[in-house]
């Protein structure tokens, strides 16, 4: 019969009276295995971040095990480089938690006080949730966010390219005014050429007259 847990695979936990622990067969592997789910350095930032998530998927006064196991997949999924991200991603989870279990309790109230309390809460959440994954793309961009410019670029030889262009950190704005990007570039534009086959017409009319 194969082994039950693979190397790519995120040890389940299990829980006793005495807490809990990784259910690996191999306890240096499963350690070494929730590391690299979590994204963290060494044991005792393993062992943290692992309580903290134990703690924050109790429901009444048991943790739950199906909300834990989803809770260190998304984390898995999302792969934190490093503490920082390990520790954002860790907060991420738990707030889509939250905020589900605020919605559940939204659709089961049946008085308002309940209704406006469960509302109100998820209502933060979604804010929040939405506010970490900014921070963590940010965090990913060395603090600098996209943005989106109207952009006009020419190069030497080639064509002027006219239109939104999104990209991240330090963006050149080329000249917002195309006639003097083009000159810039030792193009003529097409309106001062017309002026310029304009005058030469009057010239020479003015030269037979």
């Amino acid at each position: 019969m194969p082994d039950r847990t693979t190397a790519s695979e995120v040890p389940q936990i299990r829980f006793s009276s005495r807490g809990f622990a990784i259910d690996h067969p191999d306890a240096e592997a499963g350690e070494r295995l929730m590391m690299e789910a979590l994204g963290v350095p060494d044991r005792e930032a393993m062992h943290g971040i692992l309580t903290q998530l134990v703690k924050a998927s109790v429901k009444g006064r048991k943790p739950d095990k199906t909300d834990l196991a989803m809770m260190i997949s998304m984390v898995k999924s999302i792969q934190p480089r490093d503490a920082i991200e390990a520790m954002l991603v860790a907060q991420m989870v738990c707030v889509h938690v939250t905020a589900m279990r605020s919605a559940y309790r939204l659709a089961g109230a049946d008085e308002i006080a309940p209704q406006d309390s469960a509302a109100r809460a998820l209502s933060r959440l979604v804010r929040t949730f939405p506010a970490q994954v900014e921070a963590l793309t940010r965090y990913r961009n060395n603090g600098e966010p996209a943005i989106t410019v109207q952009n006009l670029s020419v190069q030497d030889g080639g064509k002027a390219i006219v239109g939104n262009v999104t990209q991240h950190a330090r963006v050149i704005v080329a000249e917002t005014s195309a006639r003097a990007a083009l000159t810039d570039a030792g193009h003529i534009p097409m309106s001062v050429a017309r002026d310029r086959e304009h005058e030469a017409a009057h010239a020479g009319r003015d030269d037979h007259a």
